[in-house]
């Protein structure tokens, strides 16, 4: 039998300014910056949100292991949401960004689902969704 995996721990975004990103991450998407220090002393950041992080390497500074080929704004994320995309919509303006393409009807891993798409500053593509 294969065994299977359960769920995403975190995930790993290259960006080209932490601060900016972490900024970024909280002002308009609401997630929270976290601090940790790994077993190896190293000071890194994260980004936490439900359940998840989004861990932040730096370009350039990047931690190993590492994926072959880190490079920023090669990301392409969906978050799930409760908060109605017109709420987002209205949101994301009075925050200044723009939104590139939606509401728009999806697929998402558990059935339809309700689409914006924005970029963060490092330009990797974010869809905000409401399961439809």
């Amino acid at each position: 039998m294969t065994p299977k995996l359960s769920t995403l721990d975190h995930l790993v975004l290259t960006v080209t300014n932490v601060d900016e990103t972490i900024a970024f991450y909280g002002k308009v998407l609401g997630m929270m910056p976290e601090k940790f220090e790994p077993v190896d002393g190293s000071v890194r950041w994260a980004l936490s949100f439900g359940s998840q992080k989004i861990n932040l390497h730096p370009s350039g500074g990047e931690f190993e292991p590492k994926a072959a080929c880190v490079m920023p704004g090669s990301a392409d994320l969906c978050f799930l949401s409760d908060v109605p995309v017109a709420d987002w919509q209205a949101h994301l303006s009075a925050c200044n960004v723009a939104i590139e393409d939606g509401p728009v009807r999806r697929t998402g891993a558990t059935g339809p689902i309700m689409s914006i798409y924005l970029r963060d500053p490092d330009g990797n593509l974010l869809e905000i969704s409401n399961h439809h």
